[in-house]
C-alpha cells in the first residue's frame, strides 16, 4: 500500500513525505485502522514539520464503535484529527443548502458526531467527521479554511503524493 501526508501552512506546502508498506491483513469492515494504520502514521511521522491537526480521509467518531481511523490515527501519532470522506459511514443527516460553508448535522442515535459541509457552492458536500482532539464544530471551521476546492488542499495533495508514489 501506499500512503503520504502533506503539511501546509496557509496556502503553502511546507513538507510531505510518502511511504509504502504491506497492509496488515485482510479488508475487514470497521477495522480499517488496524489493516492501514501503520502506514498512514509512518507517513504522518515522516514529515519534517510539527502538524497542529490532521485532516485524514477517514471517519472519526461516525464509526460502529465511535472510534474510526481519523481517532486511532490521532491517538497514534498524538496529533489532533478531522475525518473528510464522501459519504457518512453510520450517521445520517439532510443534505445543507448550496451555499458554501453551508452545514447540517450528522448523528448516529440523535447525537451528533459530524457534518454535511459544502465547501462550494454547485458541488456536493463532503463529510466531515468529528475525530481525536477536535470537536465537530471546529472541525468544519477547519476544514472550510482549507478547502479551495471540494476536498482540502492538504487531502488531495496527499492524495496525488500517494498516487506518484505508486506509480
Amino acid at each position: 500500500m501506499w500512503a503520504a501526508a502533506a503539511a501546509y501552512s496557509g496556502e503553502q506546502c511546507v513538507s510531505r513525505a510518502s511511504v509504502s508498506g504491506v497492509a496488515r491483513g485482510p479488508y475487514t469492515p470497521g477495522l480499517l485502522a488496524l489493516r492501514v494504520g501503520p502506514s498512514l502514521a509512518a507517513a504522518v511521522t515522516a514529515l519534517t514539520v510539527a502538524v497542529d491537526v490532521l485532516i485524514v480521509d477517514a471517519t472519526g467518531r461516525d464509526h460502529p464503535r465511535r472510534a474510526g481511523l481519523a481517532m486511532q490515527l490521532g491517538a497514534s501519532v498524538g496529533v489532533p484529527t478531522i475525518g473528510v470522506t464522501h459519504r457518512p459511514l453510520t450517521a445520517v443527516g439532510a443534505p445543507p443548502a448550496d451555499q458554501r460553508g453551508a452545514t447540517s448535522p450528522l448523528t448516529v442515535n440523535g447525537a451528533v458526531v459530524g457534518y454535511w459541509l459544502r465547501t462550494r457552492t454547485g458541488t456536493r458536500p463532503v463529510a466531515v467527521h468529528a475525530g481525536w482532539r477536535v470537536d465537530a464544530e471546529t472541525a468544519v471551521q477547519i476544514v472550510l479554511g482549507s478547502a479551495r476546492w471540494r476536498t482540502p488542499t492538504p487531502l488531495r495533495e496527499a492524495r496525488r503524493l500517494a498516487r506518484v508514489r505508486r506509480r
